[in-house]
């Protein structure tokens, strides 16, 4: 008779299963700065942090670059960009059909500059020395953000005229317009009051901020804002030779004259 053979369960260890977790997909962010240093190191402590980074030193590097931007999910732009400003970059990849979510990082918060990023349709506005654990917590949260198609699609008719405020986009008869940001911000206000006088302080104001003061004088801020609207005159002048339509009312302001 032989022995019975007792069976020996095994013991070896093993690794526990995860059940119902699913990996966090890679957010695929784009960098465009142009401090070397500073870009290569907040690259590689991003790509730490689990995001998927591609970056450019400028403006021109990342327009060239169609497909990532098409393939990206948020796009970081540092505020003080040499040639083309961070805020004139963003307007030109509004032009280009680019409604991703955007933030911009800067090395002096100031709050004149943060209501213009965000009053230009920026979703952030972050100060360069906040920490990595800060700064790519925040970039999570703009990164779920979705551009409302309502303020996309929203055009405004005056005329000849037609304006795409959000991606501050001009259009004289069809033709577009190379404004500068605070040029297509003077001629979106007096065309939105298209009718009504509007005065040199309201056009300053929407150029910098309500109460900002510069220029010679009481009224030297006067002096800026007419030379602005000279620019903007000529800039139509050569779309229409006979453009009339900015028209000054004396000691006052301006007024866009309609039929």
């Amino acid at each position: 008779m032989q022995p019975e053979v007792n069976a020996v369960e095994s013991h070896e260890s093993e690794a526990p299963i995860e059940i119902g977790r699913e990996p966090t997909p890679e957010i695929r962010i784009i960098i465009v700065d142009g401090d070397d240093y500073f870009r290569e190191m907040l690259s590689n402590e991003l790509s730490e942090q689990g995001f998927a980074v591609t970056t450019f030193s400028g403006a021109q590097a990342v327009l060239a670059a169609p497909d990532t931007l098409s393939s990206a999910d948020l796009v970081v732009l540092d505020w003080g960009l040499t040639g083309d400003s961070g805020l004139d970059l963003l307007r030109l990849l509004r032009r280009e059909g680019v409604n991703l979510p955007i933030v911009f990082l800067t090395r002096r918060l100031i709050a004149s500059n943060e209501s213009l990023a965000l009053e230009h349709g920026a979703i952030d506005f972050i100060d360069k020395s906040r920490g990595m654990s800060v700064l790519a917590l925040r970039l999570r949260i703009a990164a779920c953000i979705k551009v409302p198609e309502s303020r996309r699609d929203k055009v405004l008719q005056v005329g000849k005229l037609m304006l795409k405020p959000y991606i501050s986009r001009a259009f004289w008869d069809g033709v577009s317009i190379e404004l500068t940001v605070g040029e297509f911000k003077i001629i979106n206000l007096l065309a939105s009051n298209a009718g009504r006088h509007v005065s040199y302080r309201e056009i300053y104001d929407v150029l910098h901020y309500r109460g900002f003061v510069a220029g010679g004088g009481e009224n030297g801020y006067k002096t800026n804002v007419r030379s602005a609207v000279k620019r903007i005159r000529r800039k139509l002048e050569k779309y229409d030779p006979t453009f009339d339509r900015i028209q000054n009312y004396t000691a006052f302001g301006y007024i866009w004259a309609v039929d």
